[in-house]
């Protein structure tokens, strides 16, 4: 079985600095490619040197600017984003999206996380790119500003904890529902009732390393246990489960 990572920071120090063993150790258990965002400018360089490795890797890279960093985000930044973009055609955008968890954020706060959000999906259709969407409490205007801004490329809504009618909406709109370390939790239902609702079609992997566990640092090695926990909610095997997740994962990356 081969699996795909669609969601890991290995540009973070917590993995950068191991990364060798890191790589090693999900190979060995059969995760063998790697999608590894940016959250903002500063870690540009750093995620671009991950893209510089052999491709036997099996790492793609994606650059953007998250929505805890929407803040100050002036018009140089967008032009430096198109910039390294453009030095890499097979970069997708990302992570970019909403995050409107905290409910003491202002009206103009959350107005200029969807102006950055917008103007990213805008960069992105316009050099026909994927992207990938962090979405937090959220769902509603993240569908309405693919809707406005005509984004049809297509992506990954990644460490989605919404609910079964808000997954619909995206992938309606062309994304991929990011399952992930949530599933790790026992606790966490919603999730997996949505996950049991989804289309075989609908979903791809992905591990949101190295955050999303309490006690240690998550890396893509952890990709078969959720895969894992995937099938007994959907009441198959780990192998169709992989088989699936992954024909999802090629049509995102081969086109």
């Amino acid at each position: 079985m081969n699996f795909t990572d669609t969601h890991c920071h290995l540009a973070d120090p917590a993995l950068r600095e191991n990364l060798p063993h890191i790589l090693t150790a999900a190979r060995k258990v059969g995760v063998k490619r790697f999608i590894v965002p940016a959250t903002r400018s500063q870690d540009w360089q750093d995620v671009a040197d991950l893209a510089e490795m052999p491709s036997e890797h099996g790492i793609r890279v994606a650059f953007g600017i998250h929505p805890w960093f929407s803040d100050g985000i002036a018009e140089q930044d967008f032009a430096g984003l198109a910039a390294v973009l453009a030095r890499y055609p097979g970069a997708w955008v990302g992570e970019i999206g909403l995050d409107f968890y905290d409910k003491t954020q202002t009206p103009q706060q959350r107005e200029r996380q969807i102006q950055v959000f917008s103007r990213q999906l805008e960069i992105a259709q316009t050099l026909r790119r994927r992207v990938i969407i962090h979405n937090l409490k959220a769902a509603a205007d993240i569908a309405a500003a693919v809707k406005q801004t005509g984004f049809t490329r297509g992506g990954i809504v990644h460490a989605f904890s919404g609910s079964a009618e808000e997954a619909r909406v995206l992938t309606k709109l062309g994304f991929k529902i990011g399952i992930g370390s949530l599933l790790l939790n026992p606790n966490a239902r919603k999730i997996r009732d949505t996950l049991k609702a989804l289309n075989d079609g609908d979903f791809v992997l992905e591990t949101d390393s190295p955050f999303m566990l309490k006690k240690e640092i998550n890396t893509p090695a952890n990709i078969p246990g959720i895969a894992k926990i995937a099938a007994e909610i959907r009441g198959t095997c780990v192998e169709e489960i992989a088989k699936v997740t992954e024909r999802n994962a090629d049509a995102l990356l081969e086109r």
